[in-house]
């Protein structure tokens, strides 16, 4: 029978049963099959919503009428928003049902992604996608809660990364339906039908999700989400951890914002649909993700990151190449490694975190999306002023502190490791 964690300094008290024998999910059992799924779902449906105008992206400036740092707003705000969201809901998810949570905020953004095709004008796109961002933060943070509480230690790593791959699938299906759609329709249909089809994956999650048997709701004061928080940024291994989180998202999101700036211009010139299999290079991601959750049970957080940002800068180094055989390889590394290093940081901040896991995890997503937010905004400004040689500077530079972050140990006491 596999041992329950030791309890960290981080734990909240009473958030889950001290008095009982965590009820663990095995990982051949039907629940897990099921758990799997649900939280698959979800990583589809969240990360599908957020970065469906990615591809859409070039198209803004003709249409709208703004330059492409701006144009990027229409992701940005999204992710910013997201950001400060996740820490409102990783508190509020002390008190409510995780999985009720979930489902509410899959409708409301799913039915948000509706709003902002129905949209007329910039600035009310933007409006639209910054409330999808928001209505998304009861997603990201109380999954990963969600799974470390219930699926056994042993098994946290394989669940995390099936939940990332989720999130893999829905990243591509976003960005290549969308491009696909919009080419022979619009986008606004498009983003019509992504809407639909994230509400019917609600409602599948919904029902297949288990409840909850290491949790218990329970109402919390403000003063003690703060100390929680407060004790979590003073511990290392979690520090390590959002800054891993912040210096994986800040490349890849940055990476692909603008290589679609740059395809469609000479001397690739590439319609709509072309730029959108592109990011075909996602399948790769959700092979990458399951696998990388099995480098963590093997080889460790520490070991499987540093095959993560290598591969990472290896992958930018390539996009410098004006061969697009090159660059589509360059980008699919950077894919690659990307969702190993996710599924190496987002575990080990649910290993690091104790009882308060919902609280480590909104954290860890501050700092992922605060990254893909800001420097997927900056990006914009190189892009302007230096061309791609500016973009792969500023995303390399983000890879090499992920290894050197990477390298940095950590007291026995808080490793995650």
């Amino acid at each position: 029978m596999p041992q329950a964690p030791q309890q960290s300094p981080l734990s909240a008290p009473d958030i889950t049963s001290s008095t009982m024998s965590p009820k663990w999910i095995t990982h051949q059992s039907h629940a897990f099959k099921r758990a799997s799924l649900a939280l698959f779902l979800a990583g589809f449906s969240s990360f599908s919503l957020i970065y469906c105008v990615q591809p859409l992206l070039p198209e803004f400036p003709a249409e709208f009428g703004v330059n492409a740092a701006n144009a990027s707003l229409a992701l940005s705000l999204t992710t910013g928003a997201l950001a400060f969201a996740i820490l409102l809901s990783g508190a509020l998810s002390q008190s409510v049902s995780r999985r009720n949570l979930m489902f509410i905020s899959m409708m409301l953004a799913a039915s948000c992604n509706i709003l902002a095709a129905s949209t007329q004008g910039w600035f009310w796109l933007l409006a639209a996608r910054t409330a999808e961002g928001f209505a998304l933060g009861g997603v990201p943070a109380v999954a990963m809660a969600y799974l470390s509480e219930e699926i056994e230690p042993a098994s946290l790593g394989k669940a995390m990364g099936l939940y990332v791959g989720g999130t893999a699938f829905g990243a591509m299906i976003g960005r290549v339906g969308m491009g696909l759609l919009s080419a022979f329709t619009s986008w606004q249909v498009a983003m019509y039908v992504l809407g639909a089809a994230c509400i019917a994956a609600a409602i599948g999650f919904f029902l297949l999700l288990p409840p909850s048997h290491n949790f218990r709701p329970r109402r919390m004061p403000l003063s003690a989400h703060l100390n929680i928080w407060k004790r979590q940024l003073e511990n290392r291994a979690l520090m390590r951890f959002y800054f891993i989180g912040a210096m994986l998202t800040s490349v890849f999101t940055t990476v692909f914002n603008y290589c679609a700036f740059r395809l469609v211009q000479p001397p690739y010139s590439l319609g709509r649909t072309a730029v959108s299999m592109i990011f075909l290079t996602f399948a790769l991601g959700i092979i990458a993700s399951s696998y990388g959750g099995t480098l963590v049970d093997r080889l460790g957080r520490r070991a499987t990151l540093l095959i993560a940002f290598p591969t990472i800068l290896v992958g930018v180094l390539a996009t410098l190449s004006s061969n697009l055989i090159l660059i589509v390889v360059g980008i699919a590394l950077i894919t690659i490694g990307f969702f190993i290093g996710h599924s190496a940081a987002s575990s080990g901040v649910g290993a690091a975190a104790g009882n308060a896991k919902s609280h480590a995890s909104a954290l860890y997503l501050l700092s992922y999306y605060g990254g893909a937010s800001i420097t997927g905004w900056v990006g914009g400004w190189f892009w302007i002023h230096a061309g791609w040689n500016g973009v792969a500077a500023l995303t390399a530079a983000c890879a090499a502190a992920g290894i050197a972050i990477s390298l940095f140990s950590v007291p026995a006491h808080q490793t995650a490791t």
